[in-house]
C-alpha cells in the first residue's frame, strides 16, 4: 500500500482544514517545499498536493508551488484542486504533476474529464470521489450532489477509470479513524484501486486500510499533529 502524505495549499501556505471547512484552516508551515523535502528525507516517495485556492476559484492557482516541489524533490506528485479545463491540465502536468485527480469536473463535465482519461491514460488521471453522507461533494466540498459515491465510482470504472481517491468528508481532519465500512463496500462493489483519504489517525489505521486491500492511504493532519511521526512512516515505506 502506498503511503501518501498530503500537503494542502491555501494562500501559498501548508494548511489543514476540518471537514473541508475553509474557516477552520490551521497553518502548519509557510513553506510547502520545506515540508515536501522533509517527507522525501524520511523515505516518502509519494505526495498528494491539493490546491485549495484552486478548488474555490474553479481554476488552478498554486501551480508555482507544485513546480517548486517538483523541482526540489523526486516525489511522485498527485495534484488536485481547481482542475477544470484543458489548460489547467496542461499547466499541472507541465509544472511537474505525475498524476491528476479530478472530482468536481467529473460530476459537472464528465465528457471533458473522460477526454483527459483517454488522452493521458488511467495511470495519470485519477477519479476524486469526495463524499458527505455518501453523496458526492463538489466545489472544494462547498456543494453536495445527489449522487451516491459507490454508484459514482462504478459508473466511471465502466468508462476506464482504474484508480480512485475517496474521501469521507465527515472523517476528514477529525483524527477519529477512516471510513472502513465505506471503503470495504467500494472494494466489494467495484474493482478499482482505492486510495483512502480522511480520518487516518494512527499506524493502526494504516494497517487496517492495508488489510482491507486499499492500494494507497493519504495521511494529513495525523502527521502535522504528531499522531504519526515521519520516522514511523519511514519504517513502513
Amino acid at each position: 500500500m502506498k503511503l501518501i502524505p498530503a500537503i494542502d495549499i491555501l494562500d501559498g501556505k501548508c494548511v489543514r482544514l476540518t471537514k473541508g471547512d475553509y474557516t477552520t484552516q490551521k497553518v502548519y508551515n509557510t513553506n510547502p517545499v520545506e515540508v515536501a523535502k522533509e517527507f522525501e528525507a524520511n523515505g516518502i516517495r509519494f505526495l498528494h498536493l491539493v490546491d485549495l485556492d484552486g478548488a474555490k476559484s474553479k481554476h488552478i492557482v498554486n501551480y508555482k508551488v507544485l513546480e517548486n516541489i517538483a523541482q526540489a524533490t523526486s516525489l511522485q506528485i498527485d495534484f488536485g484542486g481547481g482542475i477544470k479545463s484543458n489548460e489547467d491540465v496542461k499547466i499541472a502536468f507541465e509544472s511537474g504533476a505525475n498524476q491528476l485527480t479530478g472530482g468536481s469536473i467529473a460530476v459537472q463535465e464528465p465528457a471533458l474529464f473522460l477526454s483527459w482519461l483517454e488522452q493521458y491514460g488511467p495511470e495519470r488521471i485519477l477519479l476524486g470521489a469526495d463524499a458527505n453522507q455518501r453523496m458526492i461533494a463538489t466545489h472544494g466540498w462547498l456543494a453536495t450532489s445527489g449522487i451516491d459515491v459507490v454508484d459514482f465510482i462504478r459508473s466511471f470504472e465502466q468508462k476506464g477509470i482504474q484508480s480512485v481517491v475517496c474521501t469521507d468528508i465527515s472523517k476528514d481532519g477529525m483524527l477519529q479513524g477512516p471510513s472502513l465500512d465505506l471503503y470495504k463496500e467500494i472494494m466489494q462493489e467495484t474493482g478499482v484501486q482505492l486510495i483512502a483519504s480522511g480520518g487516518v489517525s494512527s499506524i493502526d489505521d494504516l494497517q487496517q486500510l492495508k488489510e482491507l486491500g486499499c492500494s494507497g492511504a493519504i495521511i494529513g493532519k495525523a502527521i502535522y499533529e504528531g499522531r504519526i511521526t515521519l520516522n514511523e512512516l519511514s519504517k513502513l515505506c
